[in-house]
């Protein structure tokens, strides 16, 4: 028969293990916090629950509607209280010079030897710092059941027809609205004359009394082009077809003066606290099945070659995702502006509110 002081003690022993156990010591510790800069609906919610379950982390999504707007977020703190940004491809190489980029190469992500090297080398600044998310185009979104002839030319955009008063959508970012002006009245879209700023700004004045409202449309059941509040409106390639799950009669087109052709990077923030996590999550959406699975969600071309692979061929062969070398011929990527021209710009875009 055991001795009762050893049953006694063993007794303790277990108490005391049971209460190590239970303490707050041994609990699991809280999630950390990822922060992403982004637009809105530029993530699947799936993936985003997969990588929190995996890395027991939280990530919460600031959303811009603009470029500009972006901009001017990370401006205010510096390029602080984020630990990964959405970073179209003109501004990559000025936030590595303001010092708020982190490195991004292989060894931080070994999924980038899925990527396109095309991409990786598309801006300045890019390589090594930036990993390229999507491509797209700019062009313009309608209702082909709302309207009598379908847009070919950034004109029937600028200068509708007077059924269309009230019935336009526009982007509220000088590059898209004054760079797209330009290009319909057959300029570049990155031209730095003042006289040719100055005509492209009348044309969006004289656009105005038909633009019902000035800033990125809702990407939902609730949209305005859904509803046929809005029946055109400048849009990007891939949340056309968002809306087009939701309406069929939404139809999207470059104009034939050619769009903007754009690339969005994945920047990891260099004032990051949790830079391990946020290294970790470009690499997660670069797994190629990830990242096709991505592609699907947000309906835009993928820079992984290795998730084209896995890509359905309607997708691969859809026009609006994959434009033809027609339109890409046509179409503009931004570059960098001299300060003057910018501020030439942006004094003159400014006019839209007064």
């Amino acid at each position: 028969m055991m001795n009762r002081n050893l049953i006694s003690s063993l007794a303790g022993v277990i108490l005391l293990i049971t209460m190590l156990v239970s303490s707050p010591v041994f609990a699991e510790s809280p999630p950390r916090e990822l922060v992403l800069l982004n637009w809105s609906e530029y993530l699947d919610p799936e993936l985003v629950e997969k990588f929190e379950q995996l890395h027991n982390v939280k990530v919460r999504e600031v959303y811009f509607e603009n470029d500009d707007l972006r901009d001017e977020l990370l401006l205010d703190t510096d390029g602080m209280g984020y630990d990964l940004a959405v970073v179209n491809g003109i501004m990559v190489d000025t936030y590595r010079k303001r010092g708020w980029l982190a490195v991004a190469t292989e060894n931080k992500i070994s999924n980038l030897k899925h990527v396109d090297e095309y991409w990786l080398k598309s801006f300045d600044g890019a390589e090594g710092y930036a990993v390229p998310y999507f491509w797209g185009t700019l062009g313009i979104a309608y209702r082909a059941d709302l309207v009598q002839t379908p847009p070919g030319s950034w004109m029937d955009l600028y200068k509708p027809n007077e059924q269309l008063r009230g019935k336009i959508a526009m982007v509220e970012s000088q590059r898209d609205a004054l760079g797209m002006a330009l290009k319909a009245l057959g300029y570049s879209a990155n031209s730095i004359d003042s006289r040719q700023i100055r005509e492209a700004m009348e044309l969006l004045l004289t656009q105005k009394p038909y633009v019902k409202s000035y800033g990125y449309l809702v990407l939902d059941e609730n949209s305005a082009l859904v509803s046929g509040d809005v029946v055109m409106g400048m849009i990007f390639s891939g949340d056309a077809l968002m809306l087009k799950e939701h309406h069929d009669e939404i139809q999207y087109v470059v104009p034939r003066e050619g769009g903007n052709i754009w690339v969005d990077y994945l920047v990891v923030l260099q004032g990051s606290k949790n830079k391990d996590l946020a290294y970790a999550f470009i690499n997660f959406l670069n797994e190629p099945s990830h990242a096709a699975q991505l592609a699907e969600f947000v309906y835009y071309a993928s820079p992984n070659k290795a998730a084209e692979k896995l890509l359905p061929a309607d997708f691969l062969e859809d026009p609006v995702i994959y434009p033809s070398e027609e339109v890409l011929s046509r179409s503009e990527a931004y570059t960098p502006l001299p300060f003057r021209a910018t501020k030439t710009r942006n004094t003159n875009f400014a006019r839209l509110n007064q």
